[in-house]
């Protein structure tokens, strides 16, 4: 951060801008395939299944039944568990829910998943058990996994999760969101720590640019993706009711 630039929106907006470029010169070839994989996933009839606990569920959200989003992509989240396996809102709720090692075991069996679908999971420190747990049961049940994390985050903390494994040690394609450790950016004064938290604006940047490398690979292939409009248009709810039918319980109403 420049010590000569005055403590505001136009410093938050420089070191934000840092960022973005960076993600731009450094992940376009994890994100390339990345879309590509998820490509072949869709192809194959597919389902894009997003994952996050935390402020990373916002991620989950920018790619799941979203205007413009692709239409299969299901959101993963924790409060599942009081819906589908009885437990307490207070617990499912709680943010000791993300090192809760038995909601991560118990998290996949809530939902509707088939061979050819591919994981994307993201968390910023990618160390918490409730995260960890879910990448395991992803890879020992043969799923693509993506990954957004911070990376120099993680490199520096130790895994919460009883393996020692850290999300990015389990992914076959990590994207590093490039933010900082600790997440904020702007040192204030006299010492005090620091303010304005990055993931959530790298983390909306990398899922659609996720979603237009996806459609780009889809639409090179000769096919048509399916594509949400916006519930808020005219015609929006019922295109999006028809598009959902096509897959059943796969996805979740969001």
């Amino acid at each position: 951060m420049s010590e000569h630039a005055q403590f505001g929106l136009e410093l938050f907006w420089q070191e934000a801008t840092n960022v973005i470029q960076r993600i731009y010169q450094t992940q376009t070839n994890a994100i390339r395939q990345a879309g590509k994989l998820f490509a072949d996933s869709l192809e194959n009839d597919g389902v894009i299944q997003a994952y996050g606990t935390g402020h990373s569920r916002a991620f989950a959200m920018e790619l799941a039944g979203r205007a413009g989003g692709l239409v299969p992509v299901n959101r993963i989240d924790l409060e599942v568990l009081a819906l589908r396996k009885g437990w307490s809102l207070e617990r499912v709720k709680s943010p000791e829910i993300e090192r809760d090692i038995e909601a991560g075991q118990t998290l996949l069996s809530c939902y509707h998943i088939e061979p050819c679908d591919v994981f994307i999971i993201c968390s910023n420190s990618g160390v918490n058990v409730a995260i960890v747990e879910v990448a395991l049961q992803v890879k020992e049940h043969g799923h693509k996994l993506v990954v957004v994390t911070a990376l120099e985050h993680s490199r520096q903390v130790e895994s919460r999760h009883p393996s020692g494994k850290k999300l990015y040690e389990l992914a076959d394609i990590v994207i590093d969101n490039c933010g900082p450790f600790g997440d904020a950016m702007l040192e204030m004064p006299g010492g005090h720590g620091k303010a304005c938290s990055i993931s959530s604006v790298s983390g909306s940047l990398i899922g659609q640019m996720l979603t237009a490398e996806t459609i780009g690979n889809l639409l090179a292939r000769g096919i048509q993706p399916p594509v949400f409009l916006s519930a808020n248009i005219p015609g929006g709810i019922e295109q999006g009711k028809k598009l959902y039918e096509r897959y059943g319980d796969r996805l979740a109403r969001v």
